[in-house]
């Protein structure tokens, strides 16, 4: 027992103390040390998993009932659990599906948040960023860095959903959050369609090329691509026990990560696969890409078939089990955890 709770005269001097220095907005470090200095990562963030069929139906009647250009992007955001009201999916990262019918224009802005975008169904639609457009595919890995305009259009016949993932909460951390409306709905545009995968994604670089490490020059990394070197590189083995065949997207000028803030992963699940657990620091957002399989998220069994989206808590362990060979989509905040040197995995 501790000498204040054998001690009520001390207890009360202390809590007379305690109450004085509130009234100057000061508060005692001891007494919420271990809340900010815990022995291991700990949050409030709750596994989850948000099925497809359902999300999709919702979508739908989103999109009957208000217009891309009346929402300005019409979503619905996945809220962690643990997180109700706060627009995020994990501590640092919000995610959300997003709908855009044939004919209809996402109208043009640009905000400090980085956006990246994973393609769920559809064919027909574009994003443009920077004066450039591209089209979206599903399973495409999509960037919209900070600070440039963007907009999306479909040209198609059918509804395209997407998954975005924004560094939205980290921004807001900083309070460091802008956003600006272009003066056009759909932005001028400059260069022809997919001039910078052409330009940059292609193991070569302009001899001129000067690399900015906070932006991956390439907007779009197609899944036919992404996919196609998963497989072979399930043939030529080995498979890594715990992530199957996982690879991270990257920047092409400099081998980092294509964002500061967001990293980004696809992976291989054979069928059959059972994985060895693994945990990191870096709560993650999954995606199902193709296939089913299930997941052992801490004390939670998560089933997953295409499309669905589950949450990893941070330092929260997880195992995969892919019952038909299937490729998974995830998303952290792994390149800022590294870039501040606290990163770390078991």
């Amino acid at each position: 027992m501790t000498t204040a709770l054998r001690d009520p005269a001390l207890q009360a001097h202390r809590q007379a103390f305690y109450d004085r220095i509130d009234r100057e907005h000061l508060a005692p470090l001891w007494a919420v040390m271990a809340n900010l200095v815990p022995a291991t990562p700990t949050t409030p963030c709750e596994v989850a998993h948000w099925g497809y069929a359902g999300v999709r139906e919702h979508l739908l009647e989103a999109g009957s009932l208000i217009t891309a250009k009346e929402a300005e992007r019409r979503v619905l955001v996945l809220e962690n659990p643990g997180l109700r009201g706060a627009s995020s999916i994990t501590h640092s990262l919000y995610a959300g599906y997003q709908l855009i019918l044939p004919g209809e224009v996402a109208p043009s802005h640009r905000h400090a948040a980085t956006a990246v975008r994973l393609v769920v169904e559809g064919e027909g639609a574009y994003t443009a960023v920077e004066g450039e457009r591209t089209p979206m595919s599903p399973g495409d890995f999509i960037i919209t860095p900070s600070w440039t305009f963007h907009d999306h259009g479909n040209s198609g016949d059918q509804p395209v959903v997407w998954l975005d993932g924004l560094d939205v909460p980290m921004v807001q951390f900083f309070d460091a959050g802008f956003c600006e409306r272009h003066t056009r709905e759909t932005q001028p545009l400059i260069r022809a369609t997919d001039d910078a995968l052409l330009r940059y994604g292609a193991n070569l670089l302009p001899v001129d090329y000067a690399a900015n490490p906070h932006r991956s020059p390439v907007f779009r990394y197609p899944y036919e691509r992404t996919r196609s070197t998963l497989l072979g590189l399930a043939r030529n083995g080995p498979i890594d026990a715990r992530h199957g065949v996982k690879l991270r997207y990257s920047h092409p000028g400099t081998g980092g990560w294509p964002t500061p803030t967001m990293g980004a992963f696809a992976q291989w699940l054979p069928s059959g696969f059972e994985g060895a657990p693994y945990r990191g620091t870096d709560g993650t957002v999954y995606c199902v890409v193709e296939g089913q399989g299930s997941s052992q998220v801490g004390e939670h069994t998560v089933h997953w078939q295409p499309h669905d989206v589950f949450v990893v808590p941070s330092w929260v362990s997880v195992s995969h089990r892919a019952e038909s060979g299937a490729v998974l989509f995830s998303l952290s905040d792994r390149p800022a955890q590294q870039a501040m040197g606290f990163w770390r995995e078991a």
